[in-house]
Protein backbone atom coordinates (compact mmCIF):
# COMPACT_ATOMS: atom_id res chain seq x y z
CA UNK A 1 0.00 0.00 0.00
CA UNK A 2 1.39 3.40 -0.98
CA UNK A 3 1.50 6.34 1.44
CA UNK A 4 -1.20 8.04 -0.63
CA UNK A 5 -3.53 5.05 -0.40
CA UNK A 6 -2.80 4.70 3.32
CA UNK A 7 -3.74 8.34 3.89
CA UNK A 8 -6.94 8.08 1.84
CA UNK A 9 -7.96 4.93 3.69
CA UNK A 10 -7.27 6.33 7.16
CA UNK A 11 -7.69 10.06 6.55
CA UNK A 12 -10.37 10.51 9.22
CA UNK A 13 -8.29 8.74 11.89
CA UNK A 14 -5.23 10.76 10.86
CA UNK A 15 -7.25 13.98 10.98
CA UNK A 16 -8.60 13.07 14.44
CA UNK A 17 -5.12 12.47 15.83
CA UNK A 18 -3.99 15.73 14.23
CA UNK A 19 -6.75 17.52 16.15
CA UNK A 20 -5.82 15.72 19.38
CA UNK A 21 -2.19 16.73 18.91
CA UNK A 22 -3.30 20.37 18.46
CA UNK A 23 -5.36 20.19 21.66
CA UNK A 24 -2.35 18.78 23.50
CA UNK A 25 -0.09 21.40 21.94
CA UNK A 26 -2.08 24.13 23.72
CA UNK A 27 -0.20 23.17 26.88
CA UNK A 28 3.13 23.74 25.18
CA UNK A 29 1.92 27.10 23.83
CA UNK A 30 0.77 28.04 27.33
CA UNK A 31 4.34 27.61 28.54
CA UNK A 32 5.81 29.52 25.59
CA UNK A 33 3.48 32.53 25.87
CA UNK A 34 4.82 35.04 28.40
CA UNK A 35 1.65 37.01 29.24
CA UNK A 36 -0.57 36.09 32.27
CA UNK A 37 -2.99 33.16 32.05
CA UNK A 38 -6.16 35.29 32.08
CA UNK A 39 -4.83 37.34 29.18
CA UNK A 40 -3.94 34.19 27.24
CA UNK A 41 -7.51 32.91 27.60
CA UNK A 42 -9.09 36.27 26.65
CA UNK A 43 -7.04 36.48 23.48
CA UNK A 44 -7.53 32.79 22.69
CA UNK A 45 -11.31 33.03 22.94
CA UNK A 46 -11.49 36.34 21.08
CA UNK A 47 -9.40 35.06 18.17
CA UNK A 48 -11.28 31.73 18.16
CA UNK A 49 -14.60 33.61 18.12
CA UNK A 50 -13.50 35.69 15.14
CA UNK A 51 -12.31 32.53 13.39
CA UNK A 52 -15.63 30.77 13.98
CA UNK A 53 -17.61 33.80 12.81
CA UNK A 54 -15.54 33.87 9.62
CA UNK A 55 -16.25 30.14 9.14
CA UNK A 56 -19.99 30.74 9.60
CA UNK A 57 -19.99 33.62 7.12
CA UNK A 58 -18.04 31.63 4.51
CA UNK A 59 -20.33 28.60 4.87
CA UNK A 60 -23.44 30.86 5.07
CA UNK A 61 -24.62 29.36 8.35
CA UNK A 62 -26.62 31.13 11.03
CA UNK A 63 -26.17 31.12 14.81
CA UNK A 64 -29.82 31.89 15.51
CA UNK A 65 -31.19 30.11 18.57
CA UNK A 66 -33.60 30.76 21.46
CA UNK A 67 -32.81 33.35 24.19
CA UNK A 68 -32.84 30.60 26.83
CA UNK A 69 -30.29 28.51 24.93
CA UNK A 70 -28.18 31.59 24.24
CA UNK A 71 -27.95 32.34 27.97
CA UNK A 72 -27.02 28.73 28.76
CA UNK A 73 -24.30 28.71 26.09
CA UNK A 74 -22.87 32.03 27.25
CA UNK A 75 -22.77 30.81 30.86
CA UNK A 76 -21.05 27.59 29.81
CA UNK A 77 -18.55 29.69 27.87
CA UNK A 78 -17.67 31.53 31.08
CA UNK A 79 -17.08 28.15 32.76
CA UNK A 80 -14.88 27.14 29.83
CA UNK A 81 -12.87 30.35 30.23
CA UNK A 82 -12.31 29.57 33.92
CA UNK A 83 -11.22 26.03 32.99
CA UNK A 84 -8.63 27.36 30.54
CA UNK A 85 -7.43 30.00 33.03
CA UNK A 86 -6.76 27.34 35.68
CA UNK A 87 -5.17 25.13 33.01
CA UNK A 88 -2.66 27.73 31.81
CA UNK A 89 -1.91 28.91 35.34
CA UNK A 90 -1.17 25.31 36.37
CA UNK A 91 1.35 25.08 33.53
CA UNK A 92 3.00 28.34 34.56
CA UNK A 93 3.43 27.32 38.22
CA UNK A 94 4.44 23.72 37.42
CA UNK A 95 4.93 22.28 33.92
CA UNK A 96 3.14 20.60 31.01
CA UNK A 97 3.65 17.03 32.30
CA UNK A 98 2.15 17.73 35.74
CA UNK A 99 -0.79 19.67 34.31
CA UNK A 100 -1.79 17.29 31.51
CA UNK A 101 -1.45 14.18 33.65
CA UNK A 102 -3.60 15.69 36.41
CA UNK A 103 -6.10 17.00 33.86
CA UNK A 104 -6.62 13.41 32.70
CA UNK A 105 -8.67 12.99 35.90
CA UNK A 106 -11.50 14.84 34.13
CA UNK A 107 -13.12 11.47 33.38
CA UNK A 108 -13.34 10.83 37.14
CA UNK A 109 -15.34 14.00 37.68
CA UNK A 110 -17.49 13.30 34.61
CA UNK A 111 -18.43 9.95 36.19
CA UNK A 112 -19.60 11.83 39.29
CA UNK A 113 -21.37 14.67 37.45
CA UNK A 114 -23.10 12.76 34.62
CA UNK A 115 -25.58 10.93 36.89
CA UNK A 116 -26.82 14.34 38.08
CA UNK A 117 -27.35 15.77 34.58
CA UNK A 118 -28.64 12.58 32.93
CA UNK A 119 -30.47 11.27 36.02
CA UNK A 120 -28.88 7.84 35.87
CA UNK A 121 -27.49 5.62 38.59
CA UNK A 122 -23.84 5.85 39.53
CA UNK A 123 -22.03 2.90 37.94
CA UNK A 124 -19.96 0.85 40.37
CA UNK A 125 -16.87 0.38 38.20
CA UNK A 126 -16.72 4.14 37.52
CA UNK A 127 -16.53 4.77 41.28
CA UNK A 128 -13.77 2.15 41.53
CA UNK A 129 -11.84 3.73 38.65
CA UNK A 130 -12.34 7.11 40.30
CA UNK A 131 -10.72 5.86 43.49
CA UNK A 132 -7.83 4.32 41.53
CA UNK A 133 -7.39 7.64 39.68
CA UNK A 134 -7.27 9.47 43.01
CA UNK A 135 -4.59 7.02 44.18
CA UNK A 136 -2.54 7.80 41.06
CA UNK A 137 -2.95 11.54 41.64
CA UNK A 138 -1.94 11.11 45.30
CA UNK A 139 1.29 9.44 44.16
CA UNK A 140 1.95 12.35 41.78
CA UNK A 141 1.19 14.87 44.53
CA UNK A 142 3.58 13.11 46.91
CA UNK A 143 6.32 12.59 44.31
CA UNK A 144 6.29 16.18 43.03
CA UNK A 145 5.37 18.13 46.17
CA UNK A 146 7.15 21.25 44.90
CA UNK A 147 4.52 21.39 42.16
CA UNK A 148 1.56 20.89 44.53
CA UNK A 149 -0.04 24.20 43.50
CA UNK A 150 0.11 23.13 39.86
CA UNK A 151 -1.63 19.85 40.73
CA UNK A 152 -4.39 21.68 42.63
CA UNK A 153 -4.94 24.19 39.81
CA UNK A 154 -5.05 21.37 37.25
CA UNK A 155 -7.59 19.54 39.42
CA UNK A 156 -9.77 22.67 39.48
CA UNK A 157 -9.42 22.82 35.70
CA UNK A 158 -10.45 19.15 35.45
CA UNK A 159 -13.60 19.74 37.53
CA UNK A 160 -14.62 22.66 35.30
CA UNK A 161 -13.83 20.61 32.17
CA UNK A 162 -16.12 17.86 33.44
CA UNK A 163 -18.91 20.39 34.04
CA UNK A 164 -18.80 22.12 30.66
CA UNK A 165 -18.12 18.84 28.86
CA UNK A 166 -21.22 17.27 30.40
CA UNK A 167 -23.29 20.37 29.62
CA UNK A 168 -22.13 20.27 26.00
CA UNK A 169 -23.17 16.62 25.88
CA UNK A 170 -26.70 17.81 26.69
CA UNK A 171 -26.59 20.86 24.40
CA UNK A 172 -25.37 19.02 21.30
CA UNK A 173 -28.54 16.91 21.26
CA UNK A 174 -30.63 19.99 20.59
CA UNK A 175 -28.40 22.37 18.61
CA UNK A 176 -25.54 22.52 16.12
CA UNK A 177 -21.99 22.38 17.54
CA UNK A 178 -20.98 25.52 15.60
CA UNK A 179 -23.80 27.51 17.24
CA UNK A 180 -22.95 26.21 20.71
CA UNK A 181 -19.21 26.86 20.43
CA UNK A 182 -19.60 30.35 18.92
CA UNK A 183 -21.80 31.47 21.81
CA UNK A 184 -19.50 29.78 24.32
CA UNK A 185 -16.48 31.65 22.97
CA UNK A 186 -18.50 34.87 23.20
CA UNK A 187 -19.55 33.99 26.76
CA UNK A 188 -15.93 33.46 27.73
CA UNK A 189 -14.87 36.81 26.26
CA UNK A 190 -17.73 38.59 28.05
CA UNK A 191 -16.99 36.82 31.35
CA UNK A 192 -13.27 37.64 31.25
CA UNK A 193 -13.98 41.24 30.21
CA UNK A 194 -16.22 41.63 33.28
CA UNK A 195 -13.43 40.08 35.37
CA UNK A 196 -11.02 42.75 34.12
CA UNK A 197 -13.52 45.48 35.02
CA UNK A 198 -13.98 44.15 38.57
CA UNK A 199 -10.47 42.98 39.47
CA UNK A 200 -7.58 45.40 39.57
CA UNK A 201 -5.48 43.57 37.00
CA UNK A 202 -3.92 45.20 33.92
CA UNK A 203 -5.12 44.11 30.48
CA UNK A 204 -2.06 42.78 28.66
CA UNK A 205 -1.60 43.15 24.91
CA UNK A 206 0.82 40.57 23.47
CA UNK A 207 3.93 41.67 21.65
CA UNK A 208 6.69 40.09 19.62
CA UNK A 209 6.62 36.33 19.27
CA UNK A 210 3.70 36.04 21.73
CA UNK A 211 1.44 37.21 18.89
CA UNK A 212 2.52 34.25 16.76
CA UNK A 213 1.89 31.75 19.57
CA UNK A 214 -1.51 33.26 20.43
CA UNK A 215 -2.63 33.31 16.79
CA UNK A 216 -1.67 29.63 16.50
CA UNK A 217 -3.52 28.95 19.77
CA UNK A 218 -6.69 30.78 18.73
CA UNK A 219 -6.92 29.97 15.02
CA UNK A 220 -5.18 26.61 14.62
CA UNK A 221 -5.56 24.89 18.02
CA UNK A 222 -9.08 26.18 18.68
CA UNK A 223 -11.06 27.31 15.61
CA UNK A 224 -9.54 24.99 12.99
CA UNK A 225 -9.29 22.05 15.38
CA UNK A 226 -12.96 22.48 16.25
CA UNK A 227 -14.11 22.53 12.61
CA UNK A 228 -12.02 19.45 11.74
CA UNK A 229 -13.20 17.58 14.84
CA UNK A 230 -16.83 18.07 13.80
CA UNK A 231 -16.13 16.57 10.40
CA UNK A 232 -14.31 13.47 11.68
CA UNK A 233 -16.93 12.85 14.38
CA UNK A 234 -19.52 12.50 11.61
CA UNK A 235 -17.64 9.45 10.31
CA UNK A 236 -15.82 7.81 13.23
CA UNK A 237 -17.54 5.93 16.05
CA UNK A 238 -17.87 7.60 19.48
CA UNK A 239 -15.61 4.89 20.94
CA UNK A 240 -12.85 5.59 18.41
CA UNK A 241 -13.07 9.28 19.22
CA UNK A 242 -13.14 8.84 23.00
CA UNK A 243 -10.26 6.34 23.13
CA UNK A 244 -8.20 8.53 20.79
CA UNK A 245 -8.79 11.68 22.85
CA UNK A 246 -7.16 9.86 25.77
CA UNK A 247 -3.91 10.17 23.80
CA UNK A 248 -3.88 13.98 24.28
CA UNK A 249 -1.75 14.06 27.47
CA UNK A 250 0.61 11.45 26.02
CA UNK A 251 1.22 13.53 22.89
CA UNK A 252 1.63 16.70 24.95
CA UNK A 253 4.06 15.17 27.45
CA UNK A 254 6.12 13.56 24.68
CA UNK A 255 6.59 16.81 22.76
CA UNK A 256 7.09 18.82 25.97
CA UNK A 257 9.99 16.50 26.85
CA UNK A 258 11.52 17.17 23.43
CA UNK A 259 11.02 20.95 23.54
CA UNK A 260 11.63 21.79 27.21
CA UNK A 261 13.83 18.80 28.10
CA UNK A 262 15.06 18.97 31.73
CA UNK A 263 12.10 21.13 32.84
CA UNK A 264 9.73 18.27 32.01
CA UNK A 265 11.68 15.29 33.40
CA UNK A 266 9.95 14.00 36.53
CA UNK A 267 10.76 11.40 39.18
CA UNK A 268 9.97 7.68 38.63
CA UNK A 269 7.06 7.93 41.09
CA UNK A 270 5.44 10.63 38.94
CA UNK A 271 5.45 8.33 35.93
CA UNK A 272 4.03 5.51 38.08
CA UNK A 273 1.17 7.77 39.17
CA UNK A 274 0.66 8.95 35.60
CA UNK A 275 0.59 5.35 34.35
CA UNK A 276 -2.11 4.50 36.91
CA UNK A 277 -4.23 7.49 35.85
CA UNK A 278 -3.88 6.82 32.11
CA UNK A 279 -4.49 3.07 32.52
CA UNK A 280 -7.81 3.66 34.28
CA UNK A 281 -8.89 6.04 31.51
CA UNK A 282 -8.19 3.52 28.73
CA UNK A 283 -9.73 0.67 30.74
CA UNK A 284 -12.84 2.77 31.39
CA UNK A 285 -13.21 3.45 27.66
CA UNK A 286 -12.78 -0.25 26.86
CA UNK A 287 -15.40 -1.39 29.39
CA UNK A 288 -17.87 1.23 28.16
CA UNK A 289 -17.42 -0.09 24.62
CA UNK A 290 -18.03 -3.68 25.79
CA UNK A 291 -21.15 -2.66 27.74
CA UNK A 292 -22.49 -0.71 24.75
CA UNK A 293 -22.05 -3.69 22.41
CA UNK A 294 -23.43 -6.21 24.91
Amino acid sequence: MTWRNFFLTHKHQISLHGVIFLWGFTGILGKLISIPSISIVWWRMTIALLGLLAFLVITKRTIRTSPKKTLMYLTTGAITAAHWAFFFEAIKVSNVSITLTTLASTSLFVALIEPIFFRRKIIGYEVLFGLVTLAGLAIIFQAESEYSMGVLLALASAVLAAIFGTLNGVFVKNDRPTVITTYEMLGGVIGLSIYYLIVDQPFIIPNGIDWIWILILGLVCTSMAFVVSIEVMKTLSPFTVSISINMEPIYAIFFALIIFQDDEFMSPLFYLGGLIVMSTIFLNSYIKRKRTNA
